[in-house]
């Protein structure tokens, strides 16, 4: 078998078992519950699951979808975010060969997902997955300054630094202003946190680009999706209509993965189309 074709499968396979670990910090950290204890349970009827009815995508398909204990549905969101991340860790691989640089970027794809989908489903950014990647981004910048290791994607330890506090800075900032012009609180202090693990990844520069990256996509996403789909519903309803609450970090955490990978050829761009000489 071909080493590298290898390595993209045993990535692979490390991702949909640290997809099915995701899944629980989704289910659990907005809660404030622990990801240890107690071991995995139907949310229903808490029949503790079987360790093979908790293999990665095979339980569910297993099972028929279904709980063993009452027979209620599994949501089909556990193989899916499983497939997801299987697919994320499999990517990194063949992107960066398997090495430190695939790792990094896998585990910090698979941190932005989590943030993704509790931010969507809960309207929160746990600490739990902050404060984890805030840590990772700096320690493996570290080991990669220390190994001579030179890639495109993270940022030096020096940068991570500043990029930490330009991000978490600047939706401190946009989140003072937009409550002193709305009258409440426009930007939660999740937001800050994960900027300030973006911008340890990215540096200062694509840090301040990804918040506009992902204002542009939120306000383009409220205004053709969101808005007009809540507004409907309520007319249908007969209530009163309220502009629903956007989180912020579910346009966040896409843009910085974006960024990541493509962050330094769209300031190429911008700055030719701005006619900018690049240094």
């Amino acid at each position: 078998m071909d080493p590298t074709l290898f390595i993209i499968a045993a990535y692979g396979l490390f991702g949909a078992c640290f997809g099915s670990f995701l899944n629980v910090c989704v289910s659990r950290w907005p809660a404030g519950l622990s990801v240890v204890r107690p071991a995995s349970r139907c949310p229903k009827c808490e029949r503790q699951i079987r360790w093979h009815e908790n293999v990665p995508v095979v339980g569910w398909l297993r099972l028929g979808g279904r709980c063993a204990g009452c027979a209620l549905p599994i949501s089909i969101e556990y193989p899916l975010v499983e497939v997801a991340v299987a697919l994320l860790w499999a990517g990194a691989a063949a992107l960066g060969g398997g090495g430190l640089d695939s790792l990094r970027l896998a585990t910090f794809a698979t941190i932005m997902l989590g943030i993704t989908l509790t931010d969507a489903k809960h309207y929160v950014i746990p600490d739990g997955f902050t404060v984890f990647g805030f840590l990772f981004v700096l320690a493996t910048s570290v080991i990669a300054f220390f190994n001579g290791t030179v890639e495109p994607w993270f940022a030096t330890p020096v940068d991570a630094i500043y990029g930490a506090c330009a991000g978490a800075g600047l939706i401190a900032i946009i989140g003072w202003l937009g409550e002193v012009a709305l009258k409440k609180e426009a930007m939660g202090f999740g937001d800050a946190t994960l900027m300030a693990v973006v911008g340890a990844a990215l540096g200062p520069t694509r840090a301040i680009v990804t918040v506009f990256v992902a204002a542009a996509i939120g306000a383009a996403a409220f205004l053709c999706v969101v808005y007009p789909i809540a507004y409907v519903r309520a007319k249908s309803a007969g209530r009163e209509f309220e502009p629903p609450m956007v989180p912020f970090g579910v346009f966040l955490a896409p843009a910085a993965v974006g960024m990541l990978l493509g962050g330094q050829a769209l300031l190429v761009w911008g700055n030719t189309f701005l006619g900018v000489s690049q240094p």
